[in-house]
């Protein structure tokens, strides 16, 4: 009876990450994420308008003849921004860009967590096999991105919302209340959830090089170098595994932006793309296989940095709380 009086008082007496490991891994990831997001955004930003330039449906449904000059390449794509719209501008959609990434990024990492640990499992000598790796990842980007879609999709339209105004267009929207509700309200709650498909399987490719590389390449140089547990470790592999999440996951991210950006009807369809298989058919007879490419490099030299300061923030503060490292 004695122990069973004081076990409750032993167990609040733990530190909190210790009594509520997920939760608290979830708080310090999503922590994390904003910080690296709003670091990093104004690449995000020009990376989405570089996605949408030359849209080959666009052009062929004469929606505004494409009136204004596109941008050709990052820099000047950034620099007409800050011209034509003003330096805050770069920022324009940030509000829902850290909204996603706390959801984001809180579901992927205990995900990953939990798949790595409790569902696959680790070999004796703490080493993950790639493939269960692979499968970890992509699993937990896809469940991550799936409730977290909603903010992305009002990320990519507001961000699209001073190039509207240069050409002559009225905003759609007045903040990221107004987005979220105009959305509700014309689409339903299938509108809240549109382009999610292509949504999911760009969070899926990018995890399986985010998640993938970063958790194999540290393992293995802590495994098979003199390298310890530190900032150059993490450094490394973050920077591997910005670099692959890239390659893999721009084609995907190209046909989710469009989907997301191009108009609906009162049924919340999309007027241009069927399906996001149709926006790549269309993408590539249109304009080539390397529009799938479009914003590579913004992509990547968002990636880059957006993981290195994620992951070294993320694993610093995990230490400073006392969880354990990743």
């Amino acid at each position: 009876m004695l122990h069973a009086e004081c076990y409750p008082q032993e167990e609040r007496s733990l530190p909190f990450p210790e009594r509520w490991p997920r939760v608290s891994k979830f708080a310090l990831s999503a922590c994390a994420a904003a910080v690296a997001e709003l670091v990093t955004f104004p690449l995000d930003l020009t990376k989405t308008r570089l996605q949408i330039q030359g849209e080959a449906a666009v052009r062929r449904y004469g929606a505004a003849g494409r009136r204004a000059v596109p941008y050709r390449g990052m820099l000047r794509t950034a620099a007409g921004i800050v011209q034509e719209e003003g330096l805050l501008k770069l920022w324009q959609g940030a509000t829902p860009a850290v909204y996603r990434h706390i959801v984001y990024s809180g579901v992927r990492m205990i995900t990953y967590e939990h798949i790595r640990d409790s569902v696959l499992g680790r070999a004796e000598d703490e080493s993950f096999p790639l493939w269960r790796s692979v499968v970890g990842g992509m699993a937990a980007g896809a469940i991550g991105q799936f409730f977290a879609s909603p903010t992305d999709l009002v990320k990519v339209q507001m961000q699209m919302e001073g190039k509207r105004r240069l050409e002559g267009k009225p905003l759609r929207f007045h903040g990221v209340h107004h987005a979220f509700v105009k959305i509700l309200s014309e689409g339903g709650i299938r509108g809240l959830w549109a382009g999610w498909v292509p949504n999911v399987q760009r969070a899926a490719l990018v995890n399986m090089g985010d998640l993938t590389t970063y958790d194999s390449v540290k393992h293995f140089l802590l495994l098979n170098t003199p390298l310890q547990d530190n900032s150059v470790t993490h450094s490394i592999a973050s920077v591997c595994s910005g670099l692959v999440a890239a390659i893999l996951g721009t084609p995907a991210d190209v046909v989710k932006t469009r989907i997301m950006n191009q108009p609906r009807d009162k049924q919340g369809r999309g007027l241009l793309y069927k399906s996001s298989a149709d926006c790549l058919i269309q993408a590539i007879q249109g304009e080539g296989f390397m529009s799938l490419y479009k914003g590579f490099l913004p992509t990547w030299m968002r990636m880059a940095p957006w993981s290195l300061v994620f992951w070294l923030t993320y694993e610093q503060i995990r230490r400073i709380c006392g969880v354990s490292s990743f």
